[in-house]
């Protein structure tokens, strides 16, 4: 083989690792960035946790029906905004517990968030402690930048 020929299939070889690698590096840096410009533009995330005071339930079926909430808006938001979960996850996950007295305003208030394009999940218990089966529980909005699950929810007091 011709020296010439082999000088040049090894900066050939040496050049394409370098883009991939410059690619892989900056492809990363531009991730990086998008999350800091998210953080920085948008104020506070936060997740809500709106709990039915109606069923009278204990502080620990409270506390089991708000974990549930959490984990079920968290597996959401992995799938439909892993920008904004990441930036909620970078910002103090704060989670908000608020109370409501009735069924049918926390399936307005799912409806209302839904309609904003925000991430839900309404809880409906199994009924095998406290409460009948099926009963909604708790519904979680977000996470999502405070200002817009205000929007829907700031009217609540807190629990």
């Amino acid at each position: 083989m011709d020296l010439n020929f082999l000088s040049g299939l090894g900066c050939g070889i040496c050049i394409g690792i370098s883009i991939f690698a410059f690619r892989k590096y900056f492809g990363t840096i531009t991730e990086t960035a998008k999350a800091v410009k998210k953080i920085a533009s948008d104020a506070e995330y936060k997740l809500v946790l709106v709990v039915r005071t109606d069923l009278n339930m204990g502080k620990g079926k409270i506390a089991a029906q708000c974990c549930h909430a959490a984990v079920g808006a968290y597996e959401k938001a992995l799938k439909r905004d892993p920008e904004g979960l990441k930036s909620w996850q970078m910002t103090g996950q704060a989670k908000i517990a608020l109370k409501t007295d009735s069924v049918d305003e926390i399936k307005q208030i799912a409806d209302n968030a839904k309609k904003m394009g925000l991430v839900t999940s309404l809880v409906r218990d199994a009924g095998r402690t406290q409460i009948a089966p099926n009963s909604i529980t708790v519904l979680g909005v977000g996470p999502a930048p405070k200002d817009v699950i205000d929007k829907v929810t700031g009217h609540l007091k807190l629990l």
